[in-house]
């Protein structure tokens, strides 16, 4: 029976990586640029491969959009907007420090097409004029009651070609989208996560 070494012998365990708290942008230009991620309660950045599969159907090149991040965040989803050469970007965030964050970033990344907003995600969607929003990206705490009136009102500003990427903890099936005038057109699910493009109906 073969016995283990003595622990002189043995090899030190090894150490686990330290969380990074941080997230990459994946395309366009500030591709590899490092986003902090804040240690702030229900934050949690789109994983990298929703990220990858929204930008593949959206397409790469967004040069001309108006885009507005409901639930920022890390600012990740805007940021990459912003990269894909998108013409505004409004980035809306209640908390002070997270918004902060924002700021930094949009400054050490020169993005110039990015607006940096404190305040409810709910009452800004609300100012947006009628048909002046190509993509609304709603991305609320899980464990909120957002996720409808965000939803209506986003609704209420899209382009005739205008999206919403909706991040959700269940699927949204047509049947609830359709009283928000909403319509599903793609649907990922990712771990705990789904991911949904929504056009209007």
């Amino acid at each position: 029976m073969k016995q283990d070494p003595p622990a002189a012998y043995r090899k030190p365990a090894r150490p686990r990586p330290l969380q990074t708290h941080e997230v990459r942008i994946i395309g366009g230009q500030f591709k590899r640029s490092k986003l902090p991620v804040a240690d702030r309660p229900g934050l949690r950045p789109t994983p990298d491969r929703v990220r990858e599969t929204l930008f593949n159907w959206l397409g790469q090149d967004l040069t001309g959009w108006r885009c507005l991040d409901a639930f920022a965040g890390t600012g990740a989803l805007g940021f990459e907007c912003a990269s894909r050469g998108a013409q505004a970007v409004q980035l809306v965030e209640l908390d002070g420090t997270l918004v902060a964050q924002l700021k930094r970033s949009q400054m050490q990344l020169k993005a110039a097409a990015v607006q940096v907003l404190r305040g409810d995600a709910l009452a800004v969607l609300r100012q947006q004029a009628a048909a002046s929003l190509d993509l609304v990206l709603i991305d609320p705490p899980f464990d909120s009651n957002l996720f409808e009136p965000a939803l209506a009102a986003a609704a209420a500003t899209l382009s005739a070609a205008g999206l919403i990427y909706l991040e959700a903890p269940q699927r949204w099936p047509d049947e609830r989208l359709q009283p928000l005038q909403l319509r599903l057109h793609r649907h990922l699910k990712a771990g705990a996560v789904h991911a949904h493009l929504l056009l209007p109906a």
